[in-house]
């Protein structure tokens, strides 16, 4: 800037001018331009930024771009637990874009991961130790309801600390507020700022936030699965509406109970009958949490809650959102044809060596979602036999089609040519791909009369 008296806040005037009308060509700005808050030249605004890499600028305006969303998220957040902490990162973000460093949360907090186990080793922990001794199938089934509850524990809204006080006036209310907190500037408000570093709920959190949240998120979750049963494919909703609320209130014992293992360090599997104590160590395979995006309905306890579809939701391009969003969520995917009796047995049941497995197999180290060979064998089968890739129709598909044989000998002689192109932001594009680009662009406009043309040129020059 000029100097430092100057008290210009750069992107926020505080008496905004009248928007003017976007269908006006507006005038192109000159950096030696008097500024229209401070009234210096807009270069000593910039003057600092000269020797920044690009690489460093994009990550200043994404930084900016955070801050506006963050400013919007003060003002219309009602909950003052809530806003006080939009309003902390707010000015942590501002601060960072000033002096060009990488934002830090600072305080009390502490930095992840806060508890050990955290919840999803705790989650898969619970897995081995209840249903170790079920056949693959079965026991497969009962991975993948962990998983989906871990999913939805990621992307779930925790409720406020002033209505966790209301509910549970006996808990630790300080200590469930300390957490919210975390919650909010690690895993909740990053979904949506990407300058802020995000870990997921399950990875950084462990049984005390569990049994703060557990009770309540059981029966809003439930709640939902029942309203948006028949958004259910008929296979997951009988797994979901009938094995797991049962397969919940299982782990709710194991959450409240005080001497459960499944939290401890050096948890490990129960023998099988017959077969010699294996150590199993606490680290089980991580499950794998697809992608989501970051600003589509909310998934909380209001009424307008997001579609709990078992397709996989499609990402939103873009960071247009204000406050912090939650992704939609999908149930995991669950093999068909479980066997449900022997899934859930009563907790204090003797466990047997399943009849599909000898003596030999249940000695070995068993990794929970490990593939059976005998999957495996199928695959490759199928992968390696060309009629079963190409399908049912594969006459149509021949080498001999005559429509495609002189598009093949043109392509063999050098007339026609395959390429993959696409444009480019992050480096100068080549001209001959640009007008590759338009052409093709005229190509679609001339096909599809009837659809507008910044649909198509937004579609084909979109990176």
């Amino acid at each position: 800037q000029a100097n430092d008296a100057c008290k210009c806040n750069g992107w926020k005037n505080p008496n905004p001018p009248t928007a003017p009308r976007m269908d006006l060509q507006q005038p192109v700005t000159n950096l030696s331009e008097p500024c229209r808050s401070c009234g210096h030249a807009l270069a000593d605004h910039v003057s600092h930024l000269e020797n920044v890499s690009e690489e460093e600028i994009n990550r200043l305006l994404g930084m900016v771009v955070d801050v506006e969303n963050l400013f919007m998220s003060v003002h219309k957040e009602e909950d003052t637990d809530t806003k006080q902490v939009y309003f902390y990162l707010f000015k942590l973000l501002r601060k960072c874009i000033l002096q060009m460093s990488q934002p830090v949360v600072e305080g009390s907090l502490g930095s992840p991961p806060f508890e050990k186990p955290n919840i999803e080793q705790g989650v898969l922990n619970f897995v081995q130790y209840k249903f170790s001794h079920l056949p693959p199938k079965e026991r497969q089934t009962m991975y993948e309801l962990s998983k989906m509850f871990l999913l939805c524990l990621n992307y779930w809204k925790l409720e406020t600390p002033s209505q966790f006080r209301q509910r549970s006036q006996n808990d630790d209310v300080a200590t469930y507020k300390v957490n919210y907190t975390r919650w909010l500037c690690y895993c909740h408000v990053p979904q949506s700022c990407d300058s802020l570093p995000r870990y997921e709920t399950t990875h950084v959190f462990g049984r005390s936030l569990l049994k703060s949240i557990f009770t309540v998120t059981r029966r809003q979750l439930l709640e939902k699965f029942r309203v948006e049963k028949d958004k259910l494919v008929p296979e997951k909703r009988t797994l979901i509406l009938t094995h797991f609320p049962k397969f919940l209130s299982m782990l709710e014992e194991e959450i409240y109970g005080e001497n459960s293992p499944i939290w401890e360090a050096d948890f490990t599997v129960p023998a099988t009958e017959g077969a010699q104590l294996v150590s199993r160590p606490a680290a089980v395979s991580t499950v794998a949490v697809p992608t989501t995006p970051l600003f589509s309905k909310k998934l909380s306890n209001s009424s307008s809650a997001a579609s709990m579809d078992a397709s996989t939701p499609e990402p939103l391009p873009g960071r247009a959102g204000v406050s912090p969003a939650l992704g939609e969520l999908g149930p995991s995917s669950v093999p068909p044809g479980a066997g449900c009796a022997a899934l859930l047995c009563a907790p204090g049941e003797k466990r047997k060596l399943p009849e599909s497995l000898t003596l030999e197999d249940a000695k070995r180290i068993r990794v929970m979602g490990d593939i059976p060979m005998e999957l495996v064998n199928e695959v490759m089968l199928t992968i390696t036999d060309p009629a079963a890739m190409l399908g049912p129709e594969t006459s149509l598909l021949s080498a001999n089609a005559a429509r495609d044989e002189t598009a093949r000998l043109e392509e063999r002689r050098g007339i026609i040519e395959f390429h993959v192109i696409g444009n480019s932001l992050s480096q100068k594009s080549n001209k001959k791909i640009l007008m590759w680009l338009v052409g093709l662009q005229n190509v679609f406009s001339h096909q599809l009369p009837r659809m507008p043309k910044e649909y198509i040129t937004r579609l084909v020059f979109d990176p």
